[in-house]
């Protein structure tokens, strides 16, 4: 199942979740499970609450709730970059319920390689030394998804996106994953995607914020009030305006760490 197939959401939310595993290189409890329902089986990510890990920044027991919020955002706003994403019942109690992404292998869109081997036309983010000492740049792909996806996160004060966080589903469509750590009220831009600083936004995104910005003016803040506080829908509200005012990818603060760690 894809993640743009009619039936994902449904499937997602009212699936028997069979655990199959675990993905042991993320910081919370993160199940691959597997999810079926009506003679339709899929596989899907299962993110508890009870297995978070508290963060100072972040309240208890709020992460799911935030990337649940994120694609409720995504889809809003007609962007579609975030697997069907939901807030149900599992196993291990209340979680984040995702729809699983397969990827296309060897076509990774994030990479750090030599100078030599940055692909034409992939942006450039850092420069710096591999573990031999020798040179490496931070690059990632100008595919158009992952300028929206770049876009998209400004919006949503995404404090972690890593370059394994950004995924070519084998549906050709680019996908963003892992947002828990969005949507603070203070400014908190961390990300790998940096290669867009100081060209204008996309036509495509501009009209996904406008929007966006009617649906927070209707039903939509309601929606996210079930995961958000008030004053974290309201920054998602500040962030879309100052974006519509001055339409341009702005660069990293030097209030804190631009990249997250590991960038992988």
């Amino acid at each position: 199942m894809q993640p743009t197939d009619p039936g994902a959401v449904e499937l997602i939310t009212g699936g028997r979740i069979d655990v199959e595993g675990r993905l042991v290189d993320a910081s919370n409890a993160t199940l691959f499970c597997g999810i079926s329902a009506a003679g339709v089986e899929a596989k899907c990510v299962y993110k508890p609450v009870s297995g978070e890990r508290a963060l100072w920044d972040f309240p208890d027991g709020t992460l799911a709730g935030r990337e649940v919020a994120t694609y409720l955002l995504s889809e809003a706003a007609g962007l579609h970059l975030v697997p069907p994403t939901v807030y149900r019942d599992g196993p291990f109690g209340p979680g984040m319920v995702q729809l699983w992404v397969d990827t296309k292998e060897g076509d990774d869109l994030v990479d750090v390689v030599a100078p030599r081997e940055v692909p034409d036309g992939w942006r450039r983010v850092l420069r710096a030394m591999d573990r031999f000492g020798d040179p490496a740049i931070l690059t990632h792909s100008d595919h158009p998804s992952v300028c929206l996806l770049a876009a998209l996160d400004i919006v949503i004060n995404n404090a972690d996106r890593k370059g394994g966080h950004v995924l070519h589903g084998t549906d050709d469509r680019v996908y963003g994953v892992d947002h828990g750590i969005c949507l603070h009220t203070e400014p908190k831009l961390r990300t790998v995607l940096w290669g867009f600083v100081g060209e204008a936004m996309p036509d495509e995104a501009m009209e996904a914020f406008r929007t966006l910005r009617s649906c927070l003016a209707g039903g939509l803040s309601g929606q996210l009030a079930e995961h958000l506080t008030r004053a974290e829908v309201r920054a998602v509200g500040r962030r879309l305006d100052a974006l519509l005012r001055d339409p341009v990818f702005p660069a990293p603060s030097e209030d804190w760490r631009a990249i997250p760690w590991p960038a992988f």
